[in-house]
């Protein structure tokens, strides 16, 4: 008598349902892993931006900080300018209309005249591409809030 060779369809349904138990066990890290991410690379946005309004002012010292996030970015940085200054990546300059398609966060600046500026990162899908709000200021602290609304002044800072 001859055997058949090969898997039954018992023992593909049981591979198949340890692939799915694992599979399930692995997508929700891999979103908080994701959002994690985002959020870090947000904290170094306005990191950088911080240390981009130093660099400007201490280059355009009769304007003192930029008077929009754009002003430190740019295109063309042949010959940096006041308004193109080349300081900071372009797109996190940009990322006030649409969110950074790095970070997954909208980045929003103030000026506030020659004595400061604020910034503030919020994410762009609440608990998809971030669970927390940023907030920075001339004095470079950042701060966060985990609940739904922007960060201020007064929130914890980050360690």
């Amino acid at each position: 008598m001859r055997r058949e060779q090969g898997f039954s369809l018992i023992e593909l349904l049981i591979v198949v349902a340890i692939i799915l138990i694992i599979c399930a066990i692995a997508i929700p890290n891999m979103f908080r892993a994701k959002i994690n991410a985002n959020e870090s690379s947000a904290v170094a946005s306005l990191r950088a931006i911080g240390t981009g309004e130093i660099t400007y002012a201490a280059t355009y010292p009769t304007v003192g900080f930029s008077l929009n996030l754009g002003s430190l970015g740019g295109t063309s940085c042949t010959a940096p300018t006041s308004t193109s200054a080349c300081i900071i990546d372009n797109t996190l300059a940009t990322a006030t209309s649409a969110p950074n398609s790095r970070t997954g966060y909208y980045f929003t600046y103030l000026p506030n005249s020659a004595v400061g500026y604020t910034a503030w990162a919020d994410p762009a899908y609440w608990n998809q591409s971030g669970t927390k709000h940023f907030y920075t200021d001339s004095s470079g602290v950042i701060r966060y809030n985990s609940s739904n609304q922007s960060a201020s002044a007064t929130d914890p800072i980050i360690q």
